[in-house]
C-alpha cells in the first residue's frame, strides 16, 4: 500500500515539474508547455518512484528505460532529469544554441539519459519494443516505459507496434498514453473515449488499464499492476491539457505556444511551489555482463561460379549469428528473398520476424542497438523508402546498425517498378554518418557484411544486394577497406575509366572484354563503397587513365553514384558521363531491362563515342 507521504511528495514533485516547464518555455520564447502540464503526475511517478536505475550510470544496461514518444514535451523530461540529479544543465537554457537541451529530445554526450531522438511522432513504441526485446534476450529484469500522446496514436507505425508487442509476449513493456483530447488544431481522432482505446488494445492482446492521469494513487496502482502482467501493459491516462493553469486548461490554440512573461506570473500564482521532497531511487537488479567481442567466421567456400549477393548476405549473416549471440537479425516477412531466413534456420532465437511493417522494423532495430546488440535488418530496398522517417530519426539517434536492401534496381526483372529499389542510394546518402556498401559478388558481399561489425565504423550501414546471380570475381583473401574501391582492369593506354558496382560491374567487365578485342584499352573500377567516397584517390586514378569516366548504375540519377562522384570531383578537369535509369521502368527480363534503360555493356561502349 502506498503511504500518504509518498503520494504527497510525488504531487509536490509534479507541481515543481509544472513550474519548471512553463518557466523554461517562457524563457525560450517557444515550446509546448500545455503538453508538459498534462503529464506531470505521470513523469513524477515514473522517475521518482516506479523506475529502477543507476543514478551514476545512464548506460547501465540493467536500468529501466524511458522513451518520450511525445517528444514535444521535452521540457518536462529535462526537468525530471534535473530534479532527479541526473543532469547539470541550466533548464533556462532550453532551446538555446549552446545548450544540449534542444526543442525535442536528441542524444548528446552530456545528456546520456536520452538514448534516442523523438519528436517525429509515432516512433517511440517501436523503439520500446526493441529495448524490451533486448532486455528479454539478455535476460534482464528491467522494463521499458514509453509515454505516448493520444494525437500520435493516429500514426500507422504506432499500430504496427501495438500488434507486434503481444505477439512476442513483451510483459516488460509499459505504454502510457496521455489522453488529453486536444491535438495541435483539433480534437484527437478517438477523442476522450478510453473505452475505445481499451477495446482495441485488449483485442490486440494488451493488458489495458484506464486511470485518471492526475491521480497519483491511480498511477502508482496501475504501474504496480503492470509489474505482474503476463502481457504488455497499456495505461490509458485521462488527463487535461494545460493542467494546473486555469486559463489554458483544455483550451484550443495553446499547443506549441509559450506563455508571455505576464501570463507566466499568473500561472505561477496558481501552481503550488513546494520544497523539493527527498526521494530514493531503487537500484536495478544486476545481471551478468555479456561479451561484446566479435568472432569473424571463415568465408563460405562457393563451388558455384555464379552466386547472388543476396544469397551471400544470408550466408554471411547466418555464420556471424552462429558465432556471436549478440547478433540479431530482423526481417519484414521477405526473409526467403533477402535470405536472412538462414539465421532463423541456424539460430532461430536470434531472428525477429516483424512482418510487413518496415517502419516498425527500423524502430525496433534502433531500440535493440541502443541496448548493445548488433542488429541486421533486411527487406527489399524499395520498401525501405517507406521507413525513411524512422531511418532519419535513427541517424539523429546516433544509431549503430546495419540495414540490407535486396532486389535493387531494374535487374530484378519482371516484378515491375513497384519492387525495384531505385531511390535507396539517394536516401541513405542523405543521412548523416551513413555508410553505403554495394557488393558485386558473393565474396565481396560476405567480406563487407563482416566489415559492418568493425567497431570503428559507426552509424547506419547500408548493404545493397541484387536478385540475380553474378560471377564470383574475388578471392577469399581479398580485403575491402572502407572507404575504398577496387581497380579490376587498367593499362597505361586507357582512354577512359568505367566505374560501376553491383550488377553493372559485370556489364562493365563485359564492355572491357569487347573493347579489348577491338584494341581499345579502358580501366574498370568496382566502387563497392559509395559512402564514404574516397574521392581524392578516385580522382587521381581517373586523371591518369584518360581523364574521362563513365558511371553505370542501376539507380535513378538523382542522388545516385554519379552525382556522388561528380560532387567529389567538382574542382577537377575530369569529364564524367552518367548512365542511370532515366525513366519509370517497365516489367521485363533482366537483360532486356539493362539494355532498354541503357546501363548494360553496349550502352557503356556507346558512351565512349568511339
Amino acid at each position: 500500500m502506498t503511504s500518504i507521504n509518498v503520494i504527497s511528495d510525488l504531487q509536490d514533485i509534479s507541481n515543481l515539474l509544472r513550474r519548471d516547464s512553463i518557466e523554461m518555455t517562457t524563457s525560450a520564447g517557444s515550446g509546448h508547455p500545455t503538453s508538459c502540464l498534462s503529464c506531470a503526475e505521470i513523469m513524477s511517478c515514473l522517475w521518482f518512484n516506479a523506475m529502477k536505475y543507476n543514478c551514476k550510470d545512464a548506460n547501465d544496461q540493467d536500468n529501466d528505460e524511458f522513451i518520450l514518444s511525445k517528444g514535444h514535451a521535452a521540457p518536462i523530461y529535462y526537468s525530471s532529469l534535473k530534479r532527479a540529479g541526473l543532469i547539470k544543465q541550466n533548464l533556462m537554457d532550453l532551446r538555446k544554441l549552446n545548450s544540449s537541451l534542444e526543442g525535442h529530445p536528441i542524444p548528446h554526450n552530456d545528456v546520456p539519459w536520452i538514448k534516442v531522438a523523438t519528436g517525429s511522432l509515432g516512433q517511440g513504441l517501436s523503439i520500446g519494443i526493441g529495448m524490451t526485446l533486448a532486455q528479454k534476450i539478455q535476460k534482464r529484469k528491467s522494463k521499458t516505459y514509453v509515454l505516448l500522446g493520444d494525437s500520435e496514436c493516429a500514426e500507422g507505425s504506432v499500430w504496427e507496434a501495438l500488434q507486434l508487442a503481444p505477439h512476442y509476449n513483451l510483459n516488460n513493456l509499459i505504454a502510457i498514453i496521455d489522453i488529453n483530447l486536444l491535438g495541435q488544431t483539433s480534437e484527437t481522432i478517438l477523442g476522450k473515449s478510453p473505452e475505445k482505446y481499451k477495446k482495441i488494445l485488449e483485442n490486440l492482446g494488451w493488458n489495458s488499464i484506464v486511470i485518471n492521469g492526475h491521480d497519483i494513487k491511480q498511477i502508482l496502482n496501475a504501474l504496480e499492476k503492470a509489474n505482474y502482467s503476463l502481457k504488455p501493459t497499456a495505461i490509458l491516462a485521462l488527463t487535461t491539457k494545460g493542467k494546473g493553469v486555469s486559463f489554458i486548461e483544455n483550451k484550443q490554440g495553446w499547443h506549441g505556444r509559450a506563455l508571455s512573461k505576464r501570463e507566466l506570473e499568473w500561472a505561477l500564482e496558481e501552481i503550488p511551489n513546494p520544497k523539493m521532497p527527498k526521494f530514493n531511487i531503487s537500484k536495478p537488479t544486476k545481471t551478468e555482463k555479456t561479451s561484446t567481442k566479435i568472432k569473424i567466421p571463415n568465408i563460405t567456400k562457393y563451388k558455384e561460379r555464379e552466386v547472388s549477393t543476396r544469397e551471400a548476405f544470408g550466408n554471411a549473416l547466418a555464420e556471424l549469428a552462429f558465432e556471436n549471440k549478440n547478433i540479431i537479425a530482423l526481417d519484414a516477412e521477405v526473409g526467403n528473398s533477402t535470405k536472412s531466413e538462414k539465421v532463423k534456420e541456424l539460430t532461430p532465437n536470434q531472428f525477429i520476424q516483424t512482418y510487413i511493417a518496415e517502419q516498425n522494423m527500423i524502430g525496433i532495430s534502433l531500440g535493440l542497438s541502443k541496448k548493445g546488440l548488433n542488429v541486421f535488418a533486411s527487406t527489399f530496398s524499395a520498401f525501405l523508402t517507406r521507413a525513411h522517417d524512422q531511418l532519419r530519426m535513427a541517424s539523429y539517434s546516433r544509431a549503430n546498425m546495419t540495414i540490407c536492401g535486396s532486389h535493387s534496381g531494374v535487374s530484378i526483372g519482371s516484378d515491375g517498378v513497384s519492387q525495384m529499389g531505385l531511390e535507396d542510394i539517394s536516401m541513405f546518402r542523405s543521412f548523416p554518418n551513413s555508410i553505403i556498401l554495394y557488393p558485386s559478388d558473393a565474396i565481396s558481399c560476405e567480406k563487407l557484411t563482416q566489415q559492418t561489425l568493425n567497431p570503428n565504423l559507426k552509424g547506419i550501414k547500408y548493404i545493397r544486394t541484387t536478385r540475380d546471380k553474378t560471377p564470383i570475381i574475388y578471392h577469399k583473401r581479398e580485403k575491402f577497406p572502407i572507404p575504398g574501391f577496387k581497380v579490376l582492369r587498367q593499362s597505361k593506354k586507357d582512354i577512359a575509366t568505367i566505374i560501376a558496382c553491383g550488377i553493372t560491374l559485370h556489364e562493365a567487365l563485359e564492355a572491357y572484354a569487347v573493347l579489348k578485342k577491338r584494341g581499345i584499352e579502358v580501366a574498370v573500377i568496382d566502387l563497392y563503397c559509395i559512402k564514404p567516397l574516397d574521392g581524392k584517390s578516385l580522382g587521381k586514378f581517373i586523371s591518369k587513365h584518360g581523364k574521362f569516366a563513365i558511371v553505370s548504375e542501376d539507380h535513378y540519377p538523382q542522388g545516385g553514384i554519379a552525382e556522388s562522384i561528380s560532387s567529389a570531383l567538382a574542382n577537377s578537369n575530369i569529364k564524367l558521363k552518367s548512365l542511370a535509369i532515366n525513366q519509370i521502368p517497365h516489367s521485363g527480363d533482366s537483360a532486356d531491362l539493362l539494355d532498354k534503360y541503357c546501363i548494360d555493356y553496349k550502352a557503356i561502349i556507346k558512351a565512349l563515342n568511339l
